[in-house]
């Protein structure tokens, strides 16, 4: 396979320096938590967001105080993508079903979808108020049957207070109890029961690298839906697509962060060689270039491969969080690509579709986790459960013969004790 690399990102080793230094700091935060609880939490908000309010929580007269000072269109627009990931979230429910069946006579199987109990969605902001992660977070939730749901997002930077939109789309979302609380010091509370919230059962939602971090290592004291973080985009393109379509959708991912690696695969040169011009001359105009010029910068690439196999080959290595599809035939990689976090087929969408309105969920894998799951949807908010049910003697007496001669070869003599009591009893 001929790969060319046109452009190039930042070294493994010096991204993995920085993920180390990541990990540090979190583990400080999270143990400082972990050991003072609210004293912590409140000195982190006041630290890192200029955050002190007598309660973190808002109460109901705030969250309508809020909510009246949004304009009409504002909220209908909320309402609008709401409806439509409410929407496919019901329809992805609705695919799962519980089971029942007699396997053998007298041994009954089965299973149970249940909801969990509590969870905790966080909601990023700073920079950029990420209005649409409350739908993909608390709505989808909600819709999966979770009794307690608890938002979190920090205050807006720019005015100090909380953000209108955030707030309303948590609402209407469905949000049981909304904080004002960001960053690690955020995910800490949720999964420890700092600042008046009940510890979570689970954490979910996107952020930076620190949230990120903060999953990964709550992981097991709390469950979580995946690593969503630094944002990733992949663009697949052959010559049937455009240099200026191709880095406005490059730009337009890039600008989450200063870290957030943005890919064109191709097998056209032509194409390949027309992206740097191209990008210089959006970023000349691009309101957001600062962020977006570094992250190309550092972690951009332009790989040049032969043919759609080879597309299919590097992509599915690469296993990006977004995977554009900018291609005369996008129907192939959708048939043939296996390591994704989401699909955008065909230059009539994109990844901006999908992350504020279509109706998919926006909180996908990072860090190549897409080669073991999908993003966060219903199912990630129900434990499938099995059980079984023996309803005859003869039945017990047939699967406690073969389990006690299984026990007896692994030389577990309690369990072959259970089986054989059994077989024992139930022959008479």
């Amino acid at each position: 396979m001929a790969i060319k690399y046109i452009k190039k990102g930042m070294a493994a080793d010096e991204s993995a320096a920085n993920q180390a230094k990541t990990r540090q700091i979190v583990e400080g935060i999270l143990s400082d938590v972990e050991t003072r609880g609210d004293e912590a939490v409140k000195e982190l908000s006041s630290k890192f967001d200029k955050w002190s309010p007598e309660s973190f929580r808002l109460s109901d007269n705030q969250i309508q105080e809020i909510i009246s000072k949004i304009p009409k269109e504002t909220i209908d627009d909320i309402k609008w993508a709401q409806a439509q990931v409410r929407r496919f979230a019901q329809i992805q429910k609705s695919a799962l079903r519980d089971i029942e069946i007699e396997t053998i006579p007298g041994v009954i199987l089965g299973h149970k979808n249940i909801p969990v109990n509590s969870v905790g969605c966080y909601v990023p902001g700073g920079r950029y108020p990420m209005v649409a992660s409350a739908h993909m977070s608390v709505l989808t939730a909600k819709v999966a049957g979770v009794k307690k749901v608890i938002a979190c997002t920090p205050p807006d930077p720019k005015t100090g207070v909380p953000p209108a939109e955030t707030v309303a789309a948590m609402y209407f979302g469905g949000a049981d109890e909304i904080y004002i609380l960001g960053g690690v010091q955020a995910m800490a509370a949720m999964a420890y029961g700092c600042v008046g919230m009940g510890q979570v059962d689970m954490i979910v939602g996107p952020g930076n690298q620190y949230v990120a971090e903060a999953k990964r290592q709550l992981f097991g004291r709390v469950g979580i839906d995946l690593l969503a973080g630094p944002t990733e985009t992949l663009v697949i393109a052959d010559d049937t697509t455009d240099a200026e379509m191709v880095v406005t959708d490059l730009l337009g991912q890039a600008e989450h962060g200063p870290n957030s690696p943005t890919i064109l695969l191709t097998n056209s040169e032509t194409l390949a060689m027309q992206i740097e011009d191209e990008v210089k001359k959006q970023l000349a105009v691009l309101s957001t270039a600062d962020l977006a010029s570094k992250s190309w910068d550092d972690y951009g690439e332009i790989i040049l491969v032969d043919s759609y196999e080879e597309m299919v080959e590097v992509a599915d290595d690469i296993a990006s969080e977004h995977v554009q599809v900018n291609t005369k035939d996008p129907q192939y990689f959708k048939d043939n690509m296996t390591n994704y976090g989401a699909l955008f087929l065909g230059n009539r969408t994109n990844v901006a579709y999908g992350d504020k309105a279509i109706g998919t969920n926006h909180t996908l894998p990072t860090k190549k986790a897409a080669r073991f799951t999908g993003g966060l949807w219903v199912g990630k908010f129900i434990k499938t459960c099995t059980y079984q049910n023996v309803t005859t003697d003869e039945a017990s007496v047939l699967v406690g013969s073969y389990c006690s001669r299984l026990c007896e070869i692994e030389g577990f003599a309690g369990h072959k004790k259970q089986a054989d009591i059994r077989v024992e009893r139930y022959s008479k």
